[in-house]
């Protein structure tokens, strides 16, 4: 009965999105942070290029700066990947732009605008925007939708914090926007009333997945109903043979991206 319930629920509160919105998503791989490695640093250009090379599409991580711009990051602080240190927000666009990658020449922190112009529509693209609890998610929304208006290519925004699928359901509809999530182990019946509630709040047109959740009761049903299922990230050729089974499109990183079946 609960089942039912929820079922009912997920099909009034976030209704699938039209097949032909958002079929683009599952028909290719994607690169985790670009196609990166020894020498090639994750989000950068050079990595970007290497998964257009390979026929790949790209995931990337946003952030939003000091100066209410979105620059190509993933983590919080500067300190690993850079020379620099402290936390990306603080900082202005043209500050991050100049700071260098570390384990490459000539590879700096990039704005998304950089990357868009790069790919241009060649392969599909998603945007993880990236966000706290205590963070305003606001501000990172308007700069990419800024950004993104008159883009012309596949692309998606996504984020682990439903309020931003939340905001570009409201705001801006027409850009393709998910959910990513991961169970973390929880199966109790407050962590499924959790996944549900922000499955409810996002109103997404798709989920990303954690690959180590998966086969997932709950992922599953949702991509029965006709939300397209993305899975991360995957590093193994057997966690590619899963998200093969469970999954629409693997996002893939290292050993994953050969047995996810990218041309060589």
């Amino acid at each position: 009965m609960l089942s039912l319930l929820f079922a009912l629920f997920d099909r009034w509160f976030a209704p699938a999105p039209k097949p032909e919105r958002v079929g683009w998503l599952g028909q290719e791989a994607y690169a985790h942070r670009g196609l990166h490695g020894v020498g090639v640093p994750e989000n950068s250009l050079a990595a970007f290029r290497l998964a257009m090379e390979r026929g790949l599409g790209i995931e990337c991580d946003v952030q939003r700066t000091s100066d209410g711009m979105a620059v190509v990051f993933h983590d919080w602080d500067l300190d690993r990947l850079t020379a620099a240190s402290g936390p990306v927000i603080d900082r202005k666009a043209a500050q991050l732009q100049d700071l260098a990658l570390l384990g490459a020449e000539g590879e700096r922190i990039p704005a998304l605008r950089d990357l868009l112009d790069l790919v241009n529509g060649r392969v599909p693209l998603l945007i993880e925007l990236k966000s706290k609890r205590e963070m305003h998610v606001v501000p990172l929304c308007l700069a990419v939708r800024r950004l993104l208006e008159g883009y012309r290519g596949p692309v998606a925004v996504m984020s682990f914090d439903p309020r931003v699928s939340h905001w570009f359901q409201r705001h801006s509809p027409h850009i393709v926007h998910g959910l990513v999530m991961t169970e973390e182990g929880r199966t109790t019946l407050l962590a499924r009333v959790r996944r549900h509630l922000a499955l409810w709040h996002a109103e997404p047109d798709f989920l990303a997945y954690d690959v180590r959740d998966l086969p997932s009761r709950f992922a599953a049903s949702q991509r029965r109903r006709g939300l397209p299922l993305l899975t991360w990230t995957v590093r193994s050729p057997d966690l590619a043979e899963r998200a093969a089974i469970h999954a629409d499109a693997p996002i893939a990183e290292g050993a994953g991206v050969a047995g996810s079946g990218a041309a060589a």
